[in-house]
């Protein structure tokens, strides 16, 4: 007797267009431009920074057009552990995993705790970490309905928050004053420059979590390019901007260490109790609101995919029959985020975010020239340009901010590579490099 066919297992739902990418990959990084990279000023100055920034700058720009090319021919819900897994194997796959979790699972707590700084600027009985972990709940909920219902609220906050870091720029503009920008210089150097670049790569950190929803796009061979391309040309403009005139409306050095720059500068244009100042701090909450639910989107599909492939525990893989997301691991990120918020400051939560970010950038640049040169025949609808020359500039930034990133913070490195040398041990001891994922194609050249 033949056995009933059993039901398909629920996948995730390809609906996302072109501005649905751009608002997502504008809002993962959105917050970038409203807290954080100010901690660049406290060790570079303003001029420091923005040399920086300009270096951070090139390396986005090279590396997205390079990942690029990776995200259309492999379009995985890992993201890089997919491109690193197919380039190096198993191992490679754990490597470029663990990196991507860490950027993702940290850098939410670093925007709750920001949100919760704007909510306490605005009515001081409310508390941080309480509003912060509020969040945890809220956009977990809202994520948990959909992908198109959290994109469309993705695009409905970017856009509110895009429209306001324009309305900024514009009511400062005439407060600004070269003397400010260049005022109390720290002497501009080399070591003041390499401190800052995790709080300029800050202002970019994330754009690469686009990858994360490649499974759900619509056409990902013609709409992934769109949305990397438009949203890094949206993001340019808006961290130069807002950083040099935020510079010169006040002694930055008061700005240099608060989670909320930009409304502080605000009030000192126009009032602490200007209407308009009160205004910018609240609407102010779009952009982190966008940043954090696009960092909730990214986190809990890597760990979906990483699951899937058998390097996380497999029920974390279950996608939700209804709303067809992957429930257990949009909470489980949760867990992990609530415990961040209880260890650490923000400072420390970026750079360790970062941390992982760049050596996840790295990996991802090899498994580029490594698919080059083992399956020249794998299909490539966006090729990155100038190739190899634009893959080697971003990699050589790359490394430049990893070595700079781990000689500013020793203590923060060991505990990073401390946990990647324990997962690869424990991956090894089990065994599990020897056991690879057949069943998926993505992840093995010979099964396309």
């Amino acid at each position: 007797m033949t056995p009933p066919p059993t039901a398909a297992a629920p996948t995730l739902k390809k609906v996302l267009r072109p501005l649905h990418l751009w608002a997502l990959a504008v809002g993962l990084v959105i917050s970038g431009e409203y807290f954080g990279w100010n901690y660049g000023w406290a060790v570079a100055g303003p001029v420091g920074f923005l040399v920086a920034t300009l270096l951070v700058t090139v390396l986005y720009v090279t590396f997205i057009f390079s990942f690029t090319e990776l995200t259309t021919a492999i379009p995985h819900a890992g993201g890089p552990f997919a491109y690193s897994y197919r380039a190096f194997g198993p191992l490679g796959g754990l490597v470029a995993g663990y990196a991507t979790l860490v950027e993702f699972l940290l850098a939410p707590p670093a925007i709750a705790l920001a949100l919760g700084s704007y909510g306490h600027f605005l009515h001081p009985q409310v508390p941080v970490l309480g509003t912060a972990l509020v969040c945890y709940v809220v956009f977990i909920g809202v994520n948990l309905l959909g992908i198109k219902e959290s994109a469309r609220f993705s695009l409905l906050v970017t856009v509110l928050a895009v429209a306001e870091l324009v309305l900024y720029m514009g009511l400062v503009a005439p407060g600004f004053q070269v003397r400010n920008f260049l005022a109390h210089p720290v002497p501009l150097g080399a070591a003041g420059v390499f401190a800052a670049l995790p709080f300029a790569i800050w202002f970019y950190l994330a754009i690469e979590g686009v990858a994360m929803v490649a499974e759900e796009v619509e056409n990902p061979k013609k709409t992934i390019p769109k949305g990397y391309l438009y949203g890094l040309g949206t993001l340019v403009v808006l961290a130069l901007g807002v950083m040099v005139l935020t510079g010169g409306v006040t002694d930055w050095r008061t700005l240099s260490r608060i989670d909320y720059p930009l409304p502080e500068a605000l009030a000192v244009v126009l009032g602490r109790h200007s209407r308009l100042t009160q205004l910018f701090a609240s609407i102010g909450l779009f952009g982190l609101v966008a940043s954090f639910h696009g960092t909730i989107i990214g986190y809990s599909r890597q760990v979906f995919a990483l699951a899937r492939s058998g390097y996380l525990p497999g029920f974390l893989a279950q996608v939700n029959p209804r709303f067809q997301t992957p429930h257990w691991a949009l909470v489980a990120g949760g867990v992990v985020g609530a415990g961040a918020l209880l260890t650490g400051t923000t400072a420390q939560v970026i750079v360790l975010s970062v941390l992982g970010a760049v050596v996840m950038y790295a990996i991802s640049l090899l498994s580029l020239f490594a698919l080059r040169r083992r399956e020249p025949q794998l299909e490539r609808p966006f090729v990155a340009p100038f190739y190899p020359w634009f893959p080697l500039l971003a990699l050589a930034l790359t490394l430049l901010s990893l070595g700079a990133i781990v000689y500013y913070n020793i203590w923060l490195s060991v505990v990073f590579f401390a946990g990647l040398g324990l997962a690869l041990a424990v991956y090894v001891l089990l065994g599990h490099h020897r056991r690879p994922v057949p069943e998926d194609a993505l992840l093995n050249a010979e099964r396309l």
